[in-house]
């Protein structure tokens, strides 16, 4: 797949924060299992599950053979998610360190790197030559 600069741009994005993130995961576990809402159980391992996750995908979206199947897993994680995020924001007193706008706006920043994700590692289809 060729790529445009702009798209291996969003590529190294969506590497940095899916590989950074999945560290985090495994270094701060108990900051992660915080997030996810009471009623679902086995919270750290969802946490490790979820770090191993993104590191896959990280990896998966710098190798072309794999980069559109790694970047359909992060856009399924991404949305898996969410619960989280939504339940950070409508519990935002039990997160005081974090600023409530800031937990407003993670929401739309996934549907933002949703995009990122889909437009950096999905094949764009055959170009047209638009010279006659």
């Amino acid at each position: 797949m060729s790529m445009t600069r702009a798209q291996r741009i969003a590529l190294a994005i969506v590497f940095t924060w899916f590989f950074f993130g999945g560290i985090a995961h495994f270094v701060w576990p108990a900051a992660f299992a915080s997030i996810i809402p009471p009623s679902l159980p086995l919270k750290t391992p969802a946490v490790l599950i979820t770090g191993a996750f993104e590191l896959a995908g990280a990896i998966g979206i710098l190798l072309p053979r794999y980069r559109r199947a790694a970047g359909l897993g992060l856009v399924a994680l991404t949305v898996c998610v969410t619960p989280a995020n939504v339940y950070m924001w409508w519990h935002a007193d039990d997160f005081p360190h974090v600023p409530e706008l800031l937990l407003l706006f993670r929401l739309p920043l996934q549907v933002l790197l949703i995009a990122c994700i889909l437009w950096s590692t999905q094949p764009l289809g055959k170009r047209r030559n638009t010279v006659s």
